[in-house]
């Protein structure tokens, strides 16, 4: 594990921490003068290099991570997020057990709420707890070789060190739940099956679909994209366990998760149903069997009423942020490649402008080793 690179100098975490603190006071009505505030900080560094920040200093920080995440075009809503503090838990069944009950809030019986779950930080004298799984919701990926997997090819890594750690798999079907991985304080990491009732899926359906066979293909997907391998920084203090979720945009699934060719590959057999000349790219079939599995995924989300937005509503929405945030005198940084939607880019506002793909804090990062968890390597 890579503990010295998440540790930074007590002169370090004092440059982020006033820096944060003044923004908070800036940003916050009633929260006066920061120089109290801000000579209780120093204090505290003193005495233990590292701080703790206050229950509203926590929401506003998380808020502002969700505000300044370059990579996400749903930031419309960043002062919307529930913000559920367990800084106290350490150890990996508490933080486990309130993994899952994030998933039961956040998914609302359907109507999706922004919600982020933060555990424990890093400190001087030890490393927070971790989760090694990339979201609160995996799907196994089975097979030893890569054209030849059952389920989430991008998980299959992860979901053999599982059964060679001694989870008994799925019932091996493409939609199997894979265990939550998650490392507590001073703690190996473990395993823990995740609860049915903490997943809402839906089915996924073409609207045209009639008797066509769409339902046999048993395709469904999870309604809350929860990331759980990103670690929160604010001030200066590092929380690695901090798992939070938006909802879906129709592409996410549509036109990634199903149809990657390194994930579900979907696209040919999404192709030959439509009855595409599948032959010649030049015909176009993969372009028209995007955009049929993208309308299947809306059509089922808005059919089991689960909270999901469309790339052309998104991003007009995305264009009001920026509008907004202008007018407030914050500057918006984003990543053109991540914000301009996998489908019909040039058909979205978003496409026909430029940004600045510029760094600030709080923030929400991977630390090295973050993606290497994820796919399981050194969990056995």
């Amino acid at each position: 594990m890579e503990i010295l690179q998440r540790r930074s100098t007590t002169a370090q975490v004092w440059g982020a921490a006033e820096e944060f603190i003044r923004l908070f006071h800036r940003e916050t009505p009633g929260a006066g003068d920061p120089r109290t505030r801000l000579a209780a900080v120093r204090a505290e560094l003193a005495e233990s290099g590292t701080y703790r920040h206050t229950p509203q200093e926590l929401v506003h920080g998380a808020r502002v991570a969700w505000r300044n995440s370059n990579r996400c075009i749903g930031r419309l809503y960043w002062n919307s997020l529930r913000v559920r503090d367990r800084r106290g838990l350490t150890d990996s069944d508490a933080i486990a057990a309130e993994c899952f009950e994030h998933l039961r809030e956040a998914t609302n019986g359907g109507r999706v709420r922004p919600t982020i779950t933060v555990f424990a930080p890093d400190t001087p004298q030890s490393p927070g707890p971790l989760i090694w799984s990339e979201q609160l919701v995996r799907y196994a990926g089975y097979g030893d070789h890569h054209s030849v997997t059952v389920g989430d090819a991008r998980n299959a890594p992860l979901t053999e060190a599982l059964l060679r750690l001694g989870w008994s798999g799925g019932a091996g079907t493409p939609f199997d739940l894979l265990p939550l991985v998650v490392q507590g304080v001073d703690d190996k990491p473990r395993w823990f099956d995740t609860p049915a009732d903490a997943v809402l899926e839906v089915p996924i359906r073409h609207p045209d679909g009639g008797g066509d066979g769409w339902a046999d293909w048993g395709l469904r997907w999870h309604a809350v994209p929860a990331i759980s391998n990103m670690c929160l920084e604010i001030g200066g203090i590092h929380y690695p366990a901090a798992p939070f979720n938006g909802w879906y945009m129709g592409t996410e699934i549509g036109a990634r998760n199903l149809a990657d060719a390194d994930r579900y590959n979907l696209l040919p057999a999404v192709g030959r149903r439509l009855g595409l000349d599948t032959s010649s790219d030049r015909s176009l079939w993969k372009d028209r069997a995007l955009v049929e599995l993208n309308r299947a995924v809306l059509h089922s989300f808005d059919r089991a009423e689960v909270t999901i937005a469309d790339h052309h509503t998104e991003s007009r929405r995305f264009l009001t942020h920026l509008e907004r945030e202008e007018r407030r005198g914050r500057d918006v940084g984003a990543d053109w490649s991540w914000i301009v939607p996998p489908i019909s880019g040039s058909a979205t506002p978003v496409f026909h402008r430029t940004y600045e793909d510029r760094q600030v804090s709080p923030a929400y990062v991977h630390h090295p080793g973050a993606q290497d968890r994820a796919q399981g390597r050194d969990l056995v």
